[in-house]
């Protein structure tokens, strides 16, 4: 219930309260005390029957338009739960227990999209990170084998619609972390044929070619001043391929480098506004309007830390990092990007992913229209996919400069097509000119 709508005495009641009088003095203290009861009693009334009114049209709204959250960690759970194998009982995503996320919950949050988070730890980079990161991919896509009534796997802005019509989770792959495609262009290509659609440029580390949101902190250093030459090289496929550009996690240089550089808008997949809860992985009021200069979107974060900053957090202040940046970016770059199942502190009222509802109740009641209300849910996330989708050229020749290799770490990492060495296999004309001389000097000795 929002605070506006508490019940809330008249005035005249708790003036005849503190001076020990009745409204009535005839009627005697029995009959006031009955008015102020009467009195609280319709306050109530009013704030129940206020916010049925709101819950009510946002499972309407929701029933065409259902929410399409752009970050859940849901296969990292399966991952460090079940080591991601689905046929354990207690894996059984219908009764799920002790996450955020299960069937029944996504159900009863209208939830019509999701893009499942394929995340591997900082600590693979340069070691399994492909590897884990293939592992996340395949655990998704199982996931819409075994339960085909409610997930289908999509890969575009049409798929979307379509699950919508058939009732079912339209379930998109993001990849969290550009440490993911280990420094390759050929792996960003791989991953995209694998039907990832989104990659955050880093997570919470430096790659060799992109900072992260630590550097605004100073608890690491910038290596690439935003995005390197090879990280601009990395942005200009993604919007060749038409894979997303994700800048949650990242700092504040790269946010405005991939922005300025992209052809195409961009997503903060969970992010929330900095000005209200001044953590570095929130987005800077400069940089929420670049956001609306290049018809970006920014999915807000539910976790309490980049919600309020604390501990504890509320669906109210939530609601408070929506405003904002409807304030400052526009409507069009407002979503959610709750990371369930990645935090392990969520608001009051939005304890896993069954509440959206709730949270679309209180924008109703902070009168947003029913236009902007949707377009939060899904429409702006529909339209910057297919502006992503129309950017996109596999016509055009792809970036293949590989990054320098000096920028490469990693002990058990191969050089192969790095060395300037001429090789013995592929140098055989070489080899035998050579073999000839020695030869032919032998012969003259």
């Amino acid at each position: 219930m929002s605070s506006s709508l508490q019940p809330r005495p008249d005035p005249a009641v708790q003036e005849a309260a503190r001076s020990g009088q009745t409204l009535h003095g005839s009627t005697g203290s029995r009959c006031g005390d009955g008015v102020m009861w009467i009195s609280w009693c319709l306050w109530a009334l009013v704030a129940i029957c206020a916010g049925d009114q709101f819950r009510d049209e946002a499972e309407r709204i929701m029933q065409e338009t259902p929410v399409i959250d752009g970050h859940n960690d849901l296969p990292w759970q399966l991952l460090t739960m079940f080591n991601n194998q689905l046929l354990d009982e207690k894996a059984n995503l219908t009764s799920l227990a002790h996450t955020h996320t299960n069937i029944p919950k996504l159900k009863a949050g209208f939830v019509g999209g999701q893009f499942w988070s394929a995340y591997t730890p900082c600590d693979t980079q340069n070691k399994d990170a492909v590897k884990r990161t293939l592992e996340q991919i395949d655990v998704v896509h199982r996931m819409c084998q075994m339960y085909p009534e409610t997930f289908v796997c999509v890969t575009n802005s049409t798929g979307i619609r379509q699950a919508f019509r058939e009732g079912r989770v339209a379930s998109l792959v993001g990849v969290e972390g550009g440490h993911s495609i280990d420094s390759s262009l050929g792996v960003l290509r791989t991953l995209y044929h694998l039907g990832v659609r989104y990659l955050t440029l880093t997570h919470s580390c430096n790659t060799p070619w992109a900072d992260n949101w630590l550097v605004d902190t100073g608890e690491d250093e910038a290596q690439s001043q935003g995005l390197s030459e090879f990280g601009q090289s990395v942005v200009k496929e993604m919007n060749r391929l038409g894979v997303i550009i994700d800048l949650a996690h990242v700092s504040v240089a790269t946010m405005k480098a991939a922005l300025h550089l992209s052809k195409a808008p961009v997503v903060f997949s969970h992010s929330s506004a900095y000005s209200l809860c001044n953590h570095r992985r929130n987005v800077p009021d400069d940089v929420l309007k670049l956001v609306n200069q290049t018809g970006s979107l920014v999915m807000v974060n539910f976790y309490n830390d980049y919600v309020s900053c604390q501990k504890e957090a509320t669906l109210s202040q939530v609601a408070d990092h929506l405003d904002h940046i409807k304030k400052v970016a526009g409507a069009g770059a407002v979503g959610f990007g709750g990371d369930y199942d990645g935090v392990s502190r969520l608001p009051l009222g939005l304890e896993d992913v069954s509440k959206y509802p709730d949270l679309v109740a209180e924008l109703l009641r902070r009168q947003w229209t029913e236009a902007e209300v949707r377009g939060a849910l899904a429409d702006n996330l529909l339209r910057v996919f297919e502006a992503v989708e129309q950017v996109s050229d596999h016509t055009q020749s792809p970036e293949e400069q590989p990054i320098p290799l000096d920028k490469l770490q990693g002990s058990c990492r191969t050089t192969y097509g790095y060395s300037e060495a001429p090789s013995f296999h592929h140098q055989p004309r070489a080899l035998l000119a050579s073999l000839t001389t020695i030869l032919l000097g032998l012969c003259l000795l």
